[in-house]
């Protein structure tokens, strides 16, 4: 996301602390990724821009379908509607059915004994929650919203329905990798889970890796993906630092593959042209224990980034490139 996401308030543009570094290890990991973006450009791809800002969606009540298939159905700290009250004191937040039920028995292989969490960003229900997404949370540096809405295509279609359809993707994928995988909500709560319980999950599952799946809600024209990566903070109950290392490795593996299988281009308007942010401000990232990133897959909010959302057929490439990333990242 540009985010305004999960934890998102908006960010601003700004260059990373590991620019050289993660910039040098993405062209490492995808030898000829960007040759490949290059050719994919030339036959049509994506634009490849420079812009700043994001603009979040509120309340999202109609629902385009795609123009290819798959389920419909994201952790996103994004603007909410409607008022809120800080606690004088956190309150817990319901365990998700869909990270209490038994998962299924994996199939034998590369990922057999390993554990993701999978956190398809926000709720398609949360804008009928108003009150309960708006209650704070104590996400160890600060309180923030227990949820939000997310964004939405312009012609109406929400973050939550790509997330989760893409949720269910790269469930299928890692699976028949052997891996054992658990989602922080799976369609079945009537809002959130909240923030600090998305990171809790994976937490309680001694995750091996986890991501949150987003989608951002910037300006046209801001086109392209960011991995979002932990920064260190030790503040509260937050105390990134054990996966802050980790964590890197993982989202410059998923950015690389996701460039090399979906050809889409990193952000244009984040991330310095290396598609990888460090943020410390986002309570799903900062109460992890377990190595994490958030993938912010396009912008909704421009037309050509949203043509490739609502597409099946790229979300598929969009779940099979995070799958590789996390597979190649797992295997060491």
């Amino acid at each position: 996301m540009s985010y305004t996401g999960p934890d998102f308030e908006p960010s601003q543009p700004r260059r990373s602390p590991l620019r050289r570094p993660l910039t040098v290890a993405v062209a490492a990991l995808v030898p000829g990724a960007l040759l490949g973006w290059g050719v994919y450009a030339a036959v049509g791809g994506p634009d490849d821009g420079d812009g700043g800002g994001s603009d979040r969606a509120g309340g999202v009540r109609t629902s385009s379908a795609p123009s290819s298939g798959g389920s419909a159905g994201d952790d996103g700290e994004k603007p909410t509607t409607g008022s809120s009250s800080v606690p004088t004191s956190e309150k817990p937040s319901k365990p998700s059915a869909s990270a209490s039920k038994s998962a299924p028995a994996a199939a034998s292989g590369p990922l057999e004994g390993k554990v993701v969490v999978i956190d398809p960003g926000h709720n398609t229900a949360n804008f009928q929650h108003a009150t309960e997404i708006n209650r704070k949370v104590n996400v160890g540096t600060h309180w923030k919203a227990c949820d939000t809405t997310g964004t939405a295509t312009n012609a109406g279609w929400p973050e939550a329905k790509f997330t989760l359809d893409v949720a269910h993707r790269l469930r299928t994928l890692l699976e028949k990798q052997g891996a054992t995988v658990k989602l922080t909500q799976d369609g079945d709560r009537s809002y959130g889970p909240c923030v600090d319980e998305r990171a809790r999950i994976g937490n309680e599952a001694h995750a091996d890796a986890a991501i949150s799946i987003h989608a951002d809600g910037s300006g046209a024209g801001n086109r392209g993906f960011h991995v979002i990566m932990p920064g260190p903070v030790h503040e509260g109950a937050a105390d990134t630092r054990d996966i802050v290392a980790p964590s890197a490795e993982l989202g410059k593996r998923v950015a690389g593959s996701f460039v090399r299988v979906t050809g889409t281009a990193p952000s244009n308007y984040l991330g310095d042209g290396t598609g990888l942010v460090t943020r410390t401000d986002l309570g799903g990232l900062n109460l992890s224990t377990v190595p994490k990133v958030f993938i912010e897959c396009g912008n909704m909010r421009d037309g050509k980034d949203a043509a490739l959302l609502t597409s099946g057929s790229w979300r598929q490439k969009a779940a099979q490139g995070m799958s590789e990333g996390i597979v190649s990242f797992l295997r060491g």
